[in-house]
């Protein structure tokens, strides 16, 4: 996933709203947001290659997201999948806290990530690329693919319209997250990280939605929890050939602690 926008108790009735694109190359397998038969608590979509998730929840309220940091010249060839820190967590029943204790043990083995976790009305940020595990607060937060709240001009853009959103008198609407999340302006190159990609490439992953022949936004998703625990969970997955083609995958309970 490469971008993701939390907000904690931004507004009466609201505990969170997660708004994520996952972007990803074309041909890496993926199926969509379902209950897993081998985990029928846990909600996710599914790397078909690796077997693990970007994002999940589950029936008791477990919530894991993870981005890729953007670092290539560190990129080990060989490191297990990111995405099975995401099902290790959402499949186990460690607090946030203990889980990041393990990792922070496990050191560099993987590949440079960031993961939000949250159990029992606690959250966390935690990158292996950072310094340590952030306690996440109410209060609004982006993630791209370097550390919470960097200010790329896709965090920085989305992150304003996503706060602006919830300053309007009625809770910001399913299309209109959708439409925040669609957004394909490219970034003039005067604000582009340097992440070491080079120009070409930082152009075409400047957009919030990214469209290129082999690499793009592959899915969006909503999550909204109320104060009485309900889940909403909408996951809108896009046709590689043509990203106006779209399906949403809607799914609804509540969490049984």
């Amino acid at each position: 996933m490469c971008l993701l926008l939390l907000a904690l108790h931004p507004r009466p009735g609201c505990k969170l709203l997660l708004a994520a694109n996952r972007d990803e190359y074309y041909d890496r397998p993926t199926a969509p947001a379902e209950f897993w038969k081998e985990a029928p608590d846990l909600l996710a979509g599914k790397d078909l290659r690796a077997g693990g998730t970007w994002l999940g929840i589950t029936r008791t309220g477990r919530i894991a997201a993870i981005t890729n940091f953007r670092d290539p010249l560190a990129i080990k060839e060989h490191a297990p999948s990111r995405g099975g820190l995401v099902t290790r967590f959402l499949m186990g029943d460690e607090s946030p806290g203990a889980f990041i204790d393990i990792l922070a043990r496990e050191g560099i083995v993987y590949n440079g990530y960031n993961l939000v976790l949250g159990a029992q009305g606690k959250f966390f940020w935690y990158s292996n690329r950072g310094k340590g595990a952030h306690a996440l607060t109410s209060g609004y937060y982006g993630l791209s693919n370097h550390l919470l709240d960097t200010p790329w001009p896709k965090v920085a853009w989305s992150k304003k319209t996503f706060t602006a959103l919830f300053s309007q008198a009625d809770a910001p609407s399913t299309e209109s997250l959708f439409h925040m999340l669609g957004n394909r302006r490219v970034a003039t190159d005067d604000s582009l990280p340097d992440t070491g990609v080079g120009l070409e490439w930082e152009r075409i992953l400047s957009p919030v939605f990214i469209a290129s022949p082999a690499y793009g936004t592959r899915s969006s998703t909503i999550l909204f929890i109320d104060e009485e625990n309900r889940v909403t969970f909408l996951e809108r997955t896009y046709h590689p050939e043509n990203p106006d083609h779209h399906e949403t995958h809607p799914f609804k309970f509540i969490i049984s602690p």
